[in-house]
């Protein structure tokens, strides 16, 4: 039997799963592990060393557990820069991708280019201090004998990619934000790598996702992917009939599409390339949705679990009998980007319960979604596959399918991105064909929720104009 190995490298942890040709789950490992901050200088650091003990550790105890592994690929988070000599000694600690120390180099790359100019080679609409190159320009600027000595460049993946095999590789999707990679042409951007001041013979050879770049002790190791993007690919999504859905402490939303959007100078909208040639995602989150109903349960229900909170918001009727409610806890971010937005309930009546307020945080995440969806131009033909703890209230997906007009479905196995990353190592071990076959024949759906007929016209208007009215700047 083969066996695959997905490798998902987080921000604080490290989840590893070992998987059949049928996407069947035969072992699994978590590693959880604290960065290196400096809240007043606001560095935020690792040691690169430690990010390959983890792996290895892992790769030795699944291999023991479920025996001899056949391909493994990784998956890493973007924007964590990692620089080392020509012997691949690093330099400096690996700056992690939340790290904001470069603002003023940002702000210099911003003078230089323009926001248009950046997102319409690298597809980011953005220029931030945690964008790499951003990074880079500091080092350059502030620790010049460690940049001097700099050889090779790598983002997080290419790192374990290189020490696993010795192959100085990387592949297209974890290089899109960088902004000095061009999505479009598949190059590196040399404007701007001779505005940063590094020549394109220190970064790595591109390759394609799911391409064999080497072995690891015995093992194929195959050029892996963004996290987000395993994440879709883990739950099936690989065509644009289908979007990818969590609501989590977040909702994070990834649309696929033939061709990135066109500028919007109103939108912090990121375009990335999927690990499915020629397609790119587009990637929307809101900073709190599972937060907010957490937070209401603890402040003001923490009498009841989840489920009981669940049993009393689903007596309520749809449109919370006319409450409405913003759930920006920590500012608002699609399609308004607005960081200084605050949470709002409204239409309050003493009628109304804690059974209320419940339901309204659930029909307000559901028309985030909604709003989402109708910016990213996804219609109604295709279904959504949602993931996360939003995922286990049937009412909640219940409520997102009324309100998106959408069939919605769960998945079987939760640890989505370490299957998706693992099918890009059966894709490179020639076990399917494609990323799109080899999906189709390991990711299983569980429950399934269809539009009921509920109406939320009359709901999603009120909110509609409760975000106009509070929500613009």
């Amino acid at each position: 039997m083969k066996r695959y190995l997905g490798l998902d490298i987080g921000t604080t942890s490290l989840k590893a799963a070992v998987f059949d040709t049928e996407g069947n789950r035969l072992g699994l490992r978590r590693v959880d592990y604290t960065l290196d901050t400096d809240a007043e200088k606001g560095y935020i650091e690792f040691d690169p060393e430690k990010y390959i003990e983890m792996c290895e550790t892992v790769i030795a105890e699944l291999t023991a557990e479920c025996g001899e592994i056949t391909a493994l690929s990784i998956d890493t988070q973007g924007e964590t820069l990692i620089l080392t000599d020509e012997c691949g000694k690093p330099t400096y600690p690996a700056i992690v991708w939340l790290d904001n120390r470069a603002t003023a180099e940002a702000a210099a790359i911003t003078e230089k280019f323009g926001v248009k100019h950046v997102y319409d080679v690298t597809g980011q609409p953005e220029i931030t201090a945690g964008w790499p190159a951003s990074k880079l320009l500091w080092v350059k600027n502030n620790r010049p004998e460690a940049f001097a000595n700099t050889k090779k460049i790598f983002m997080l993946e290419d790192w374990v990619l290189y020490r696993l095999t010795g192959n100085y590789v990387t592949e297209p999707t974890i290089q899109s934000s960088t902004i000095y990679y061009d999505i479009h042409n598949m190059c590196w951007w040399d404007e701007m790598l001779d505005f940063i001041g590094i020549e394109a013979d220190t970064l790595p050879r591109v390759v394609k996702s799911a391409e064999v770049v080497g072995e690891y002790r015995g093992i194929k190791v195959v050029a892996g992917t963004l996290d987000q993007i395993a994440g879709t690919i883990g739950v099936g999504v690989t065509d644009e009939s289908l979007v990818s859905e969590m609501t989590g402490t977040i909702m994070a939303i990834c649309v696929m599409k033939s061709e990135a959007p066109e500028f919007d100078p109103g939108s912090i909208v990121p375009c990335h390339l999927h690990a499915i040639p020629g397609k790119f995602c587009m990637i929307l989150w809101s900073a709190t949705a599972g937060m907010a109903l957490k937070w209401f349960r603890e402040q003001f229900a923490s009498d009841v679990s989840f489920r009981e909170l669940d049993e009393l918001a689903a007596k309520v009727p749809a449109g919370c009998d006319g409450m409405s409610m913003l759930p920006y806890f920590c500012g608002s971010t699609i399609p308004n980007y607005n960081p200084d937005a605050t949470a709002t309930f409204s239409g309050i009546t003493l009628s109304h319960t804690k059974a209320h307020f419940a339901r309204a945080i659930m029909e307000a995440v559901a028309f985030m979604l909604k709003s989402d969806l109708d910016y990213a131009g996804v219609g109604k033909d295709g279904s959504i596959r949602i993931t996360g703890g939003g995922a286990s209230s049937p009412l909640w997906a219940g409520i997102k399918a009324d309100v998106t007009g959408m069939e919605l479905n769960t998945v079987s196995e939760a640890e989505t991105a370490c299957l998706g990353t693992a099918i890009l190592a059966m894709v490179g071990d020639g076990a399917y064909k494609s990323i799109e076959e080899a999906a189709a024949a390991t990711v299983k759906t569980k429950n399934s929720y269809l539009p009921s007929g509920a109406d939320y016209t009359e709901a999603y208007e009120r909110y509609c104009k409760l975000d106009d009215l509070l929500n613009k700047r």
